[in-house]
């Protein structure tokens, strides 16, 4: 649900608006493939920007808080996910919760759904045709995948690691070529 800040200007809006913003709480869901699926559908009408990631990936963990910046500036436009593959199979998910939710709270999170992967790591690599993390998915308002940015396309495409400034520009086509409701 959205804000305070979404309610039209009213003396209670204000009020609000001079305490301190406290942030909201870090929460983590444990998600299979099908059920990540359906989170990023559930988003049709928002752009849906999907960051995989895992606290044992140094660049993962240097790009991750574009993340939040970004949520903090577009708000409820973007649907922000982002999907842990710290779940290397031994053991239950859960027994790696707790580092990965220490990181989400360090870069305050707490906008933003996250998730962890269920299915061990190499397996959801495969079904979401990704090779390594870090990987940023963006798509558009119709539910269609419109850019993956990974190695490849760093690569490729930018000669260089790929940025959230990057992604920026994506989420900004996306959001350009259809219609605000």
């Amino acid at each position: 649900g959205c804000g305070w800040y979404c309610d039209p200007p009213s003396d209670h809006v204000s009020q609000v608006a001079v305490q301190q913003p406290v942030a909201n709480p870090v929460s983590v869901a444990v998600a299979d493939h099908s059920e990540i699926v359906k989170r990023i559908e559930s988003h049709r009408g928002q752009v849906v920007v999907l960051d995989c990631w895992s606290t044992s990936c140094p660049p993962c963990i240097k790009e991750f808080p574009g993340l939040v910046d970004l949520k903090k500036d577009y708000g409820d436009t973007v649907a922000c996910l982002s999907l842990s593959f710290d779940y290397e199979g031994f053991g239950v998910p859960e027994e790696v919760l707790p580092p990965v939710k220490k990181f989400l709270e360090q870069v305050s999170a707490g906008d933003i759904e996250n998730l962890l992967n269920r299915d061990e790591a190499d397996a959801l690599y495969k079904k979401m045709n990704i090779t390594s993390v870090p990987v940023v998915m963006v798509w558009d308002r119709n539910g269609t995948l419109i850019q993956q940015f990974d190695d490849e396309y760093a690569s490729e495409k930018l000669r260089k690691s790929f940025t959230y400034d990057d992604v920026r520009k994506v989420v900004d086509q996306a959001l350009g070529s259809q219609s605000k409701e």
